[in-house]
């Protein structure tokens, strides 16, 4: 029972590292035997968490890391980066924004969304669920992918 509360706490925790995501966090606790259903739930939550941080703070951090010069060259290349992941949704606005965040690929995901959601200021009310459908979409992808009801080798 222990073992089992630890594993879906560092599944919850993956979940919502940069990178890794729910894209990484699904697939890592099915391997640890938990059940698909709790494990989709604690990654969408988990991917989740760290969102509405992002997309308050987000602006102002990046303001005071600018008046470092060594952290102002980091912070132009992934603003840089952000605006080239953001095309779709400069286009389409919250649906670009859904698909970013939906498709389980590198690069893509609720964190990159929260930074575009940022750069292109979408307001929050607005980005929160956008995100939020994204995430339940890629998550729903890996799920099925991860668990066999999905082949990507047709």
């Amino acid at each position: 029972m222990e073992e089992n509360l630890l594993h879906c706490a560092a599944t919850l925790g993956m979940a919502a590292v940069p990178v890794v995501e729910l894209r990484g966090a699904i697939p890592f606790g099915l391997a640890f035997g938990l059940p698909a259903d709790l494990v989709f739930l604690l990654a969408v939550v988990g991917n989740m968490l760290p969102m509405p941080f992002l997309l308050f703070f987000v602006r102002k951090v990046f303001r005071l890391l600018r008046q470092r010069p060594w952290w102002g060259e980091k912070i132009d290349r992934l603003e840089s980066r952000a605006h080239l992941k953001g095309r779709m949704v400069r286009k389409y606005r919250i649906l670009g924004l859904i698909i970013l965040v939906a498709i389980p690929l590198p690069g893509t995901g609720a964190w990159t969304g929260a930074l575009v959601a940022t750069i292109f200021r979408i307001p929050i009310r607005k980005a929160l669920p956008a995100l939020l459908i994204g995430v339940l979409i890629a998550g729903a992808i890996v799920t099925a992918v991860s668990c066999g009801v999905i082949s990507l080798w047709v």
